[in-house]
């Protein structure tokens, strides 16, 4: 059908067949924004968690992940939902419960996306002070909400082939500093010790398993682009297998190389000596390549940020989206672009909401890295892991109410719910231990968590308000706009 046709039948669409294994994966990959994991993240886990066993743990949070994976791929073979965790959650536990999940998980990738902005305001500040342009970090926020606005407001490939060029120029300059470490030698010599049980459980081994999973945030957001791409059915398992693949793999190499750059021994002790422990990829990177690497990627980290708020902000413009058209959203939010296909009043509103919130902290004189970032990060990274153990029991139930779809009870039951308790362990973890994690203290550290709970309470709410006012529609929450 061309898209005239399309758009004549049912206007109300997302852009069809508009997206490739290659265009999903570079999304996906991108909302993980890999420098800023390696040169952020990993540094903070290796010295808050596990620290040289950091590598050893990123190969089973992968493994994990995988097997995760594996029930995800059958459900997204059955069921079409930009929706994804919402809708999966929907038709597996129940509307009320996937109600609950849908404005979760509008509230985790908020978080995630505006927390980011945080950072990503503080970096920008940094870069460019640097050649005297000395500007507050909420300029350079908003600056990048505007660009941002505008990608989410336009067509989804647009987004895609911006993001593609910038994922894959982190992942360049990060594989010519694993290159220059790999080939000199480390700091004496390649060692295998990081991948041993003892550097394993060195440390602190559930903060370090805590920060792997949360580099990995975003890699579900497969199956939001299930109705915008060719061949869903075998788009989105290949993009979800390789998505996992190529991040858990990226992460292992980068951290084990790491380690071996600064020496086994010696990497807690010099991570401890650094005033800011996010610059010690920069300092690997100035030791074994040199200094021009350095000013390429700090022009990079910016970029790794920018293609993640801007991965992020898709993924919560479609949940807004489906939200608003399967009712439990006011039908407004629930309609598409005339033009572009695009999710764009729901892309406004996260808009919206991203410049209040950032014009909250900065009103307030809050750090944003220490407060917005920290604060915000964790909360997403805490809603998306519940998201996930709500889909792992979905799944179980899916497939048991319909044992005809999927043969494989590995994949519909065993490894669901093994997962699933793994991810109800570590939200436990996350939830008591919120306040330590992410720095919040008092009030704050009960309320930021608390905020996921409001969010399920107010799901709940508007679940049972479409029930009551229409039956049908409640029926058929998560099945998607061809059901």
């Amino acid at each position: 059908m061309s898209n005239s046709s399309s758009q004549a039948s049912g206007a109300n669409q997302l852009r069809k067949n508009s997206l490739g294994v290659g265009a999903v994966t570079f999304l996906v990959v991108s909302a993980a924004a890999p420098l800023t994991a390696v040169a952020g993240g990993v540094p903070l886990s290796m010295l808050l968690g596990n620290g040289p066993g950091i590598p050893l743990t990123f190969l089973l949070v992968t493994t994990i992940l995988l097997l995760f994976a594996v029930g995800y791929v059958a459900m997204a073979r059955h069921i079409r939902n930009a929706g994804a965790f919402y809708a999966y959650t929907a038709q597996g536990l129940g509307g009320m419960m996937g109600g609950a999940a849908a404005l979760v998980a509008i509230l985790a990738y908020n978080a995630m996306q505006i927390g980011i902005f945080g950072l990503f305001g503080a970096a920008t500040q940094g870069l460019f002070a640097g050649i005297g342009l000395d500007l507050p970090w909420w300029v350079w926020t908003f600056i990048g909400i505007a660009f941002v606005a505008v990608f989410g407001y336009r067509r989804v490939d647009l987004s895609a082939k911006v993001l593609t060029v910038l994922v894959v120029l982190e992942y360049l300059v990060v594989l010519i500093i694993d290159a220059a470490i790999l080939f000199k030698g480390g700091d004496s010599g390649i060692s295998a010790a990081p991948f041993t049980p003892t550097a394993f459980l060195s440390g602190v081994p559930a903060v370090g398993i805590l920060f792997c999973f949360a580099a990995f945030i975003g890699f579900e957001a497969t199956t939001i682009y299930s109705e915008e791409a060719r061949e869903p059915h075998k788009t989105v398992p290949r993009a979800t297998y390789i998505s996992v693949l190529i991040i858990g793999l990226f992460y292992m190499l980068t951290s084990w190389l790491m380690v071996n750059g600064a020496g086994v021994d010696k990497l807690v002790p010099e991570l401890q000596g650094l005033a800011d422990p996010t610059t010690f990829l920069f300092g690997l990177a100035d030791r074994y390549v040199g200094h021009w690497i350095v000013v390429t990627m700090n022009v990079l980290f910016v970029t790794s940020l920018f293609a993640g708020v801007l991965a992020f902000h898709n993924g919560v413009a479609r949940y807004m989206y489906v939200a608003g058209r399967e009712g439990l959203l006011p039908k407004s939010v629930g309609v598409t672009h005339p033009v572009f296909q695009s999710p764009h009043v729901g892309s406004v509103i996260q808009t919206v909401i991203a410049v209040l919130v950032v014009a909250l902290f900065a009103f307030t004189g809050q750090d944003p890295v220490l407060a917005l970032f920290s604060w915000l990060t964790n909360v997403g990274t805490l809603a998306i892991m519940l998201l996930m153990a709500f889909t792992a029991f979905a799944i179980v139930a899916f497939f048991s109410r319909n044992p005809g779809l999927e043969s494989s009870v590995l994949a519909t039951k065993v490894l669901p719910v093994l997962t699933g308790l793994v991810l109800l362990a570590l939200v436990f973890y996350i939830a008591t231990n919120f306040g330590t994690i992410a720095g919040a203290s008092g009030f704050l550290a009960v309320f930021l968590p608390g905020l996921v709970v409001i969010a399920a309470v107010i799901g709940f709410i508007a679940a049972a308000r479409l029930k009551s006012a229409d039956s049908p529609g409640f029926a058929r929450l998560g099945a998607g706009q061809e059901a």
